[in-house]
């Protein structure tokens, strides 16, 4: 009896220790949702993002429902763009726009998807090994173009059109170098199909913008390296009455002369 109660006793205290460890590891163990709510708000603003999804999560975790949750499910996805997950917060944004598709803001997740896929468009590699944009994948450009598209679409007077429809322009301009980039990687394997398809395509889906020149060049070249003299000389005449000083024209002209 007397080995069973010791036992006993050892196991309480046992039991209380960890109790009592467990609080001191876990100082937010009785906080309200506020208090993590404004703790996090101030790890953001002093850009403290890392500890800012601890205790956005925390929040959701522990209070998941009410205005704090809710508001929290949408700054968390902003930690998690900001902390360089971009994974984490494309599903939170998902996620928050299946839960709330009529919150008053919702357009700003529309939004922060866009940028989180443009913040992939330049890769942690190339930041420090810069190189030729257009050689570049264009797929993250796409989403976001995409992403900021459907913003537009859905909400047009939203307080973030303006700064989304400036970086789509951005994004068209890089996705229409790609496909020239890809037009004269063709062109050196003297694949003049190809060449001719991805100036096409540019002249189609990215009207005004700067490759447009260089795609009318490959156009001519692609043409006239095919045997079509008459759609070559007329491509040529397109590219000297709206490009008669750039350099694709002085090029191109040469090609159809000799």
């Amino acid at each position: 009896m007397r080995l069973f109660k010791n036992g006993l006793l050892v196991s309480l205290l046992t039991v209380l220790i960890v109790g009592c460890s467990a609080q001191e590891t876990d100082p937010t163990a009785n906080w309200s949702a506020e208090e993590f709510y404004n703790r996090a708000r101030e790890e953001m603003l002093d850009g403290g993002f890392t500890p800012a999804v601890d205790h956005y999560e925390k929040l959701i975790g522990r209070y998941p429902y009410g205005p704090y949750a809710e508001q929290a499910r949408m700054d968390l996805a902003y930690a998690y763009f900001r902390d360089g997950q971009s994974e984490a917060a494309l599903d939170a944004i998902d996620r928050f726009i299946k839960l709330y598709p009529l919150y008053p803001s919702v357009d700003y997740l529309y939004y922060l998807r866009g940028l989180v896929y443009f913040r992939r468009e330049v890769s942690i590699f190339e930041r420090f090994a810069p190189q030729d944009p257009s050689s570049r994948e264009v797929a993250s450009a796409r989403q976001s173009f995409d992403a900021f598209m459907l913003l537009l679409t859905m909400y047009p007077d939203s307080s973030y059109s303006e700064d989304a429809s400036q970086r789509m322009v951005y994004l068209r301009n890089r996705m229409a170098s790609h496909e020239v980039h890809v037009a004269n990687y063709y062109m050196k394997r003297e694949a003049f199909v190809a060449v001719n398809g991805r100036a096409r395509f540019v002249l189609e889906n990215f009207p005004g913008t700067p490759a447009v020149p260089d795609a009318l060049g490959l156009l001519v070249k692609s043409y006239r390296l095919l045997g079509e003299e008459t759609l070559a000389a007329s491509s040529l005449r397109v590219l000297e009455v709206n490009y008669p000083e750039h350099p694709a024209t002085r090029d191109a002209r040469a090609i159809v002369i000799n």
